[in-house]
């Protein structure tokens, strides 16, 4: 093997697509267990590769030579080999770094408060220190003389300005956890994430939702990624490189999501909007029907609409948590907030806004069997698609305007992330 990833578990990693973006190579993920690391790094038969959870500390000992930096920090991401010696150096660093400059995070005479305590957040205390916060407490579950408890965080630190999380909390596939209630937190300037899968964790949504700046692991990712592809192969890249492979892999991976009234038009503009973003087109009341093996209509007659909701629940939970795809969902899904902040984990959601008298009724749509009980159920979920909506794109003409509008809605977004 020439070039690859190593660590634990490497199901979640996007570095392969990133690296051979960047550069022309093959790149693998070697996934490895704690006693195959260690053969792995005696055989040392690969020219360069870069290190994950949980062996960035560990591959130390192996080392022939370790970068100033990487010795400083104590965690090494990247490694060559150099005829048979083994050079290490840390651009996590780096990463993180253009990632806290591109969003105007400064944390000069800011307390900063950091989650964990592995290899990742001793790079980004190196960051932060060497950027001038004023106070850098590390938080870990676990007794130790150089952290504190997330109870005495919450007791005695609700004045901190930033909070950093490098811990593997709220990763896929475990994305409903989060690692720390952000409520409490009234000083809250931003918080970051080091996690990029999904695109936006629970962590980064609860930042979102308090109106401060949050960020999630991707551009720290392909940053570090653009520094490692420098050191394997001895040269530069272009200065761009960073913003055109985070913007066009955040469109590749992003999903757009469409929310509206039954009868809006979302399945219709969904597989056109499909077609042309190059995306999968996945229905959520589609997939509902598949699952009950009988018409939506029908299931709510017989089992109410809170079993309907249960399923529908596990729909969105679950094509949530892939990338790619368009997916339009039931009119009644807003009413369950944690429906909504699961779909924003990788996807931006757009509210499909049709005029009252033009949106169907009857047809098989169990709340809306007429246009009186259309109006009322409009008027009802009218704030909830409000609070939900990170874009709204009216279809009150012709399709081919709406999905031009739409189109570009997303664009817009994904632009300002």
């Amino acid at each position: 093997m020439k070039y690859g990833l190593i660590g634990e578990k490497l199901g979640h990693s996007f570095s392969k697509i990133i690296h051979e973006q960047l550069a022309d190579y093959t790149y693998n993920l070697i996934p490895l267990s704690k006693e195959a690391f260690h053969t792995f790094m005696s055989q040392k038969d690969f020219n360069a590769i870069n290190v994950t959870i949980p062996y960035k500390e560990m591959v130390i000992p192996y080392l022939d030579c370790i970068d100033p930096k990487a010795e400083a920090i104590g965690a090494v991401n990247t490694i060559v080999n150099r005829n048979n010696k083994l050079y290490g150096y840390n651009t996590d660093y780096d990463g993180f770094h253009y990632m806290l400059v591109k969003h105007k995070i400064d944390p000069k005479g800011k307390k900063v408060l950091l989650l964990g305590r592995g290899g990742a957040a001793k790079a980004c205390i190196s960051v932060v220190k060497d950027m001038g916060a004023k106070e850098v407490l590390t938080v870990y579950y676990k007794e130790n003389p150089e952290t504190i408890s997330y109870e005495t965080c919450y007791e005695k630190h609700q004045d901190a300005q930033i909070i950093i999380n490098t811990t593997p909390v709220g990763m896929h596939p475990k994305t409903d956890s989060t690692p720390v209630d952000l409520s409490p937190f009234e000083k809250l300037e931003a918080v970051v994430d080091v996690v990029y899968n999904p695109l936006r964790t629970k962590f980064v949504l609860g930042g979102i939702s308090k109106g401060i700046t949050a960020v999630g692991g991707l551009e720290m990712l392909i940053g570090q990624a653009k520094c490692a592809v420098e050191i394997f192969l001895g040269k530069k890249l272009d200065a761009s490189a960073n913003e055109k492979l985070y913007s066009a892999l955040l469109e590749d991976r992003s999903n757009l999501v469409l929310i509206g009234m039954s009868g809006c038009g979302k399945t219709t503009l969904g597989n056109l909007a499909a077609e042309r973003l190059g995306k999968t087109f996945i229905d959520i009341d589609a997939e509902i029907v598949k699952e009950i093996k009988m018409p939506i209509e029908d299931y709510f007659f017989k089992m109410g609409e809170t079993s309907f909701r249960n399923i529908e629940k596990a729909m969105v939970h679950k094509y949530s948590q892939q990338n790619g795809l368009v997916i339009s969902t039931g009119g009644g899904v807003i009413k369950n907030e944690g429906n909504i902040n699961a779909l924003k984990q990788n996807g931006r959601v757009i509210w499909i806004k049709r005029d009252v008298p033009l949106l169907e009724s009857g047809n098989g749509r169990p709340l809306t069997p007429n246009a009186e009980a259309t109006l009322h159920l409009y008027q009802e979920r009218f704030p909830l698609y409000m609070a939900a909506a990170e874009g709204i794109c009216e279809n009150n003409s012709t399709i081919e305007k709406c999905l031009d509008e739409l189109i570009f809605n997303f664009a817009h977004i994904l632009s300002k992330s």
